[in-house]
């Protein structure tokens, strides 16, 4: 049982209340790179609404989708419909572990910022390990703006969520742990980053060399 069960049907609705449709923007943003790319793994897929969009952006591509919640996964599968090129494993990460070299490119939305310092490194060897030796990596998630009135409220609603969701579901982050350098340690390099919300979230798009 997942710490995101209970929350699942409200999940959709609570994300458009708060953040309106910057999140599913900054999910699009780097849609378009993937074009080509055969094996997709998403991790920590939740709601499906990435799964939605690449669905119909990349129809003859494969889209492996692990997440945690079974209920996530049943919304999930209510926005996707039955479509041929979506899996959908119900697994924990880093328990998980998918084939080595298996996937073209690896996509993590909104999903990183729910670990720790202890348990991050553990779940991005998990997913580095599943990777192509020229594998793309998508990261959408929050991040803390280098100054000014933007970096203070990043950080007080930051503080706000990881609160939330600490003691909602479980997760064992209590602030933004830094994802950059767990990638390059793997070998990805950034080649394009872009901002919504004034720097809060970021859609950041690396390549393994």
């Amino acid at each position: 049982m997942s710490g995101f069960d209970w929350i699942a049907p409200y999940y959709s609705p609570l994300e458009v209340f708060v953040a309106g449709t910057i999140l599913q923007r900054a999910r699009a943003a780097h849609l378009d790179a993937l074009a080509g790319r055969q094996a997709v793994l998403s991790a920590g897929e939740g709601h499906g609404r990435f799964a939605a969009l690449f669905a119909r952006a990349h129809p003859n591509a494969r889209l492996t989708c692990v997440e945690a919640s079974g209920p996530m996964i049943e919304q999930a599968r209510r926005r996707t419909g039955d479509r041929p090129n979506l899996e959908w494993i119900q697994a924990t990460l880093p328990e998980w572990q998918p084939r080595t070299g298996a996937h073209d490119a690896i996509v993590t939305c909104f999903f990183l910022d729910c670990f720790g310092p202890a348990t991050l490194p553990r779940v991005v060897d998990v997913l580095a390990r599943g990777a192509s030796r020229d594998a793309l990596w998508l990261h959408v998630d929050f991040s803390v703006p280098a100054r000014g009135f933007s970096r203070w409220r990043a950080r007080a609603c930051l503080l706000l969520m990881h609160a939330f969701f600490r003691a909602g579901c479980g997760i064992d982050a209590r602030r933004l742990e830094a994802v950059a350098p767990e990638l390059a340690r793997h070998g990805f390099k950034r080649v394009d980053a872009r901002s919504f919300n004034h720097g809060f979230v970021t859609s950041t798009l690396w390549r393994r060399d």
